[in-house]
């Protein structure tokens, strides 16, 4: 069976990965992943659809959000404790949002990358802005396939921010798990439905320009789900909580729901 190869968190959604040898995973995901997001003076959440060259501004946290450390390509660094201001409750991706906007340098020192006055907000609750589905998966054979297709050779997970990448999986065997249970380290996840993908994945991760038709070359071999949705990797509910590390093997537990 596959195992696990590598995570990729985003302290600050949109900007540069992370990927840490180990995740707490909880039922709404990892507390570090995705806890601070941007938006703009009219209340829209301004990510990598938006502006793809926030990849390239690295974020670390800690567990509790309340120190971040913003690291800028010119070698600027701003490292300081989290101040929170006015409350503020946002719509993101359909899911209403309850957080606080973060005092400091750090919206003024990403501009520049959003291209827009931006806020930086804190997410009240960890978690909150994956919805339903607090983790995703792909395999290495899916990304082989894909660069197969598209002739560039395997192609980066690190296009997809997929919580959790595997090594040793047949071409999207991930797909197969969907309805199923599957244990990965102390953690079972259910596996429930694929991942619709947009155009970040067609950005350089990173640079965030644009640099590969990933879309139209999933839509090649693997058409389109429902004539709409162009699929890649799937999407999970946590079952049971868990730390996951670095070469922990998935096994599927028991037939599909």
């Amino acid at each position: 069976m596959p195992t696990v190869a590598r995570f990729a968190i985003a302290p600050v959604k949109s900007l540069g990965l992370q990927h840490p040898d180990e995740i707490a995973l909880t039922e709404t995901g990892v507390a570090e992943d995705r806890r601070f997001f941007l938006h703009d003076d009219r209340g829209r959440c301004v990510d990598r659809t938006i502006a793809g060259r926030l990849v390239q501004v690295g974020a670390r946290i800690d567990r509790d959000a309340r120190h971040l450390r913003l690291t800028f390509p010119d070698g600027r660094v701003i490292d300081d404790e989290v101040r929170l201001g006015d409350p503020v409750v946002l719509d993101v991706y359909s899911e209403t949002i309850r957080g606080h906007r973060v005092e400091g340098p750090w919206a003024a020192a990403l501009e520049p990358f959003a291209g827009r006055p931006v806020h930086l907000v804190r997410n009240d609750r960890p978690g909150m802005i994956h919805g339903r589905y607090p983790a995703s998966i792909v395999s290495d054979g899916s990304l082989e396939l894909l660069g197969a297709h598209s002739g560039t050779g395997p192609v980066d997970a690190r296009r997809f921010r997929m919580l959790i990448e595997l090594e040793g999986g047949e071409a999207h065997e991930e797909d197969t798990w969907i309805g199923r249970r599957v244990e990965i380290g102390e953690a079972v996840l259910f596996v429930r439905k694929p991942v619709a993908r947009c155009a970040i994945t067609t950005q350089d991760p990173d640079s965030g320009l644009r640099d590969l038709d990933t879309l139209r070359t999933i839509i090649s071999y693997r058409g389109l789900r429902d004539r709409e949705h162009v699929d890649f990797g799937v999407k999970c509910t946590v079952e049971r909580p868990g730390t996951i590390r670095l070469g922990d093997q998935v096994t599927v537990l028991g037939s599909p729901a």
